[in-house]
């Protein structure tokens, strides 16, 4: 039996049914492994990618989003780099110490409240470059969506990008809500990615309706070299290839990935509209996406969680003595009935 809806996580909403559809069909016959020999299925998702990308780039399937993350930064940089990012950044934070112990690195860590972080923030690190005490700031990486539920926009990237070519470094992008940032900003991903000088991508879309996989993406094909060798070493190459191609190859057709989003998105922004009406309750960061963080008094949090589950994201946020900052997380596939049952468990909780 399934877990009923919540609020924890878009990853924990099941596929959605064009995926699992694309699923039975790949599951016809037998088909050519690891992506090898004129795989279809890998030769048609990679054009996809190319279709929405531009035709400069490298495309590489791996599991999940850990690998696709620490792979593609990995492949940027030596063991006595480091890597710059948000103290929030998955990348920081919930990788287990991948990064670390994979790579050999310092992640060099930059205090933000909102997720997002600029270009003089990075500024204090560059004093280590030629220094041979200290790790060498390599690779800025940036959350899109930020664990924050705040987006960066199109200039806000290339700002970064520029100031990080500009020092000889990289800019990577963590995208495992790329979709959602998108759909928000009524943009495409050439747009917000290709055009602003990411020179790699995570794609994610375990969040958005597919069952497992993610893509690492080079925006300069030289950067890519030699990158499969590192896929296998760190045992993410699938041999069932098929299987992960054939669910982006749907994603990517017909705007599936941007209907998802959307509504994804557009539940959060009712979810934020029914919350704002309780004033026990207090949004706490401008909802751009399909996240709604919430100051939430203990006592009510621990009544509604039977019923809806959801995070605990920070325990004591600054400035509100009593309250801990929740994270509710919609989907695509959360219905205003969802969001109906949540906002009644709540109110019952208060009352």
């Amino acid at each position: 039996m399934g877990v009923s809806k919540s609020f924890a996580s878009d990853n924990w909403s099941g596929v959605c049914p064009e995926i699992m559809e694309a699923l039975q069909k790949a599951n016809q016959g037998h088909n050519q492994a690891y992506g090898e020999l004129e795989d279809p299925f890998s030769i048609k998702a990679k054009e996809k990618f190319v279709e929405n990308f531009g035709g400069d780039i490298e495309v590489f399937f791996v599991y999940n989003g850990t690998a696709a993350n620490v792979l593609g930064v990995s492949h940027l940089m030596n063991s006595y780099h480091a890597i710059v990012a948000a103290h929030t950044a998955h990348l920081n934070e919930d990788e287990c110490a991948a990064p670390e112990k994979f790579l050999g690195s310092k992640i060099l860590e930059i205090e933000t409240e909102n997720g997002k972080i600029k270009a003089e923030q990075i500024k204090p690190f560059l004093q280590s470059i030629g220094f041979q005490h200290h790790a060498q700031p390599k690779v800025v990486s940036i959350s899109q969506v930020t664990e924050m539920g705040t987006i960066y926009t199109p200039e806000e990237i290339k700002q970064l990008a520029d100031f990080a070519h500009k020092n000889n470094m990289f800019l990577h992008v963590d995208g495992a809500r790329i979709a959602n940032a998108v759909a928000s900003l009524n943009v495409d991903f050439k747009t917000l990615i290709t055009d602003t000088g990411v020179d790699v991508l995570s794609f994610g879309g375990t969040k958005n309706g597919l069952m497992f996989g993610e893509v690492v993406v080079f925006f300069n094909k030289s950067l890519a070299i030699d990158f499969e060798y590192r896929r296998k070493q760190a045992m993410q190459l699938h041999s069932k290839m098929r299987f992960i191609a054939s669910q982006f190859e749907t994603y990517l057709t017909d705007d599936l990935w941007k209907r998802n989003a959307a509504h994804a998105n557009n539940m959060a922004k009712i979810l934020e509209k029914e919350v704002s009406k309780l004033s026990q309750l207090q949004v706490s960061q401008e909802v751009k996406a399909n996240g709604v963080f919430v100051y939430m008094p203990e006592e009510i949090i621990e009544k509604v969680q039977k019923k809806y589950f959801f995070h605990i994201w920070n325990d004591s946020p600054k400035g509100k003595n009593g309250f801990k900052e929740v994270r509710l997380m919609c989907s695509w596939d959360t219905s205003a009935e969802d969001i109906d049952g949540f906002i009644q468990a709540v109110k019952n909780a208060i009352s």
